[in-house]
């Protein structure tokens, strides 16, 4: 046994497997494309390595694909096998046994092993950004938060991973409100570790979050450095910056960025789905003709409607489908919602329930035209619409929605109640959306007393 990058010990020997897990371990902080090539360096060299399995597995199941759960079974399998030939620490047990649990359907109980392993070890910077990971799809921002600033006292000036670490903790602190130290922690983020693309998108949140297009434009330019090197997470930086310039009104720059950056490549990924499905809804709504952009979206769509991995997925599959007007996919995949909240026995079935079918039906709804319908379910999942995973941002396309339903049902004064909402957890502050819907929402009236009838459907 010896230690590692962060001073946490493990079963490996001074030598190449313990430089390539510590190359992994520092790509995986730092969102790199070469994480799971050092991560292979890593089990080639050291075979019987647990801790190095059971990552491998915890990378699959962050995926959210079904047809890698196999492979994240396989690698559980040789985790446990290590584990009768050899000895392994408390802490790299810990990590088994959240992963069985993540497994078995559990991956709140999964967070809660994350929790007891950081309170014995803190500064294990791979335990916090798994746990942030797990939790960040679980919709838990209280409890990333929690997470690291339970951990931050270990990550002194010295510590390889502090520039990381104060990334996910911009983020946790962006999520949960407290805009203006979230901004401070990421940009102090950056100068420590220039390639930390997590803290450096934690900024753009902020910039979203307090209507501030045009400032975060400027700060993504000239760094794209820091998400150059990254896996698919580098189409969601992109992303970000097409929502700002979405905001400002520049429609061919958003529609440039669509094409060259956010879909430059093709991928099955749901998180790159969802980059692109939730923006072309958002330009749909401003009335930009996408052209045949949902096509491609839609195929790979309806090849994942038996996933059920992530209900954050199922409804950007969802909203591909509709876009598509995908009919016979659509059926599929809400009649998969509806058996697995049905049976609603691990922790995802339960939000395929909750806020899972509301929401499904309220976008099948208003892909429909049927804005009364699609109003009301929206409504209704919006209450719990945090479960579903993901960030504010990302699940703002839900709440744009909800709000351009209830508008063009004439539902105006609910309307006007969930986007003074919306700009109430925005700090008061107003973006490009929610000027033109205070608009909207005037002129519905003004014609509602000029005796004009809004429309219901």
């Amino acid at each position: 046994m010896t230690q590692d990058i962060f001073g946490q010990t493990v079963t490996l020997a001074p030598g190449p497997a313990l430089s390539s897990w510590n190359a992994t371990q520092m790509a995986f902080l730092a969102h790199g494309a070469a994480t799971p090539t050092h991560l292979a360096d890593t089990l080639n060299a050291a075979p019987d390595f647990v801790l190095g399995h059971a990552v491998k597995a915890m990378f699959y199941l962050l995926l959210g694909r079904r047809e890698l759960i196999a492979p994240a079974s396989a690698a559980l399998t040789q985790a446990r096998a290590a584990l009768t030939v050899q000895t392994v620490t408390p802490r790299e047990r810990r990590y088994v046994e959240a992963l069985s649990l993540w497994m078995q359907g559990h991956p709140v109980r999964a967070a809660e092993v994350f929790a007891a392993l950081l309170r014995a070890c803190p500064g294990d910077a791979l335990a916090v950004k798994l746990d942030h990971a797990l939790r960040f799809v679980l919709g838990d921002s209280a409890g990333m938060r929690r997470a690291v600033e339970g951990a931050m006292p270990a990550y002194g000036e010295d510590h390889p991973a502090r520039g990381y670490m104060m990334g996910c903790h911009a983020f946790t602190l962006e999520e949960t409100g407290d805009y203006a130290a979230a901004q401070a922690a990421g940009r102090a983020a950056l100068q420590i570790a220039p390639d930390d693309a997590w803290g450096l998108h934690a900024v753009a949140h902020v910039h979203d979050m307090t209507a501030d297009a045009k400032g975060g434009i400027d700060w993504l330019a000239g760094r794209e450095a820091a998400w150059a090197h990254c896996n698919n997470f580098r189409y969601h930086v992109w992303w970000h910056k097409a929502l700002m310039h979405l905001d400002l009104g520049q429609i061919g720059t958003v529609l440039e960025l669509y094409d060259t950056e956010i879909r430059r490549e093709k991928t099955d990924d749901y998180r790159d789905i969802s980059n692109a499905t939730s923006l072309l809804s958002r330009l749909e709504l401003e009335g930009v003709d996408v052209g045949h952009r949902w096509e491609e979206l839609a195929e790979i769509s309806a090849s994942r409607t038996e996933d059920g991995c992530l209900i954050f997925a199922d409804l950007h599959y969802l909203l591909a489908l509709i876009g598509d007007h995908r009919d016979a996919a659509i059926r599929d995949l809400m009649g998969r919602l509806h058996r697995d909240a049905q049976n609603a026995r691990t922790d995802i079935q339960k939000a395929m329930a909750n806020p899972g079918l509301s929401a499904a039906a309220g976008l099948e709804a208003f892909g429909e035209g049927q804005y009364a319908q699609a109003f009301l379910a929206l409504a209704r999942a919006r209450k719990s619409m945090q479960q579903a995973g993901g960030s504010h941002a990302q699940r703002d396309v839900f709440e744009r929605l909800t709000i351009d339903a209830g508008i063009r049902a004439g539902f105006l004064e609910e309307a006007e109640g969930i986007l003074a909402d919306r700009i109430a957890h925005r700090g008061g502050c107003v973006d490009g959306y929610a000027r033109a819907r205070q608009t909207l929402i005037a002129e519905g009236r003004d014609a509602a007393r000029g005796g004009a009838r809004v429309p219901a459907e």
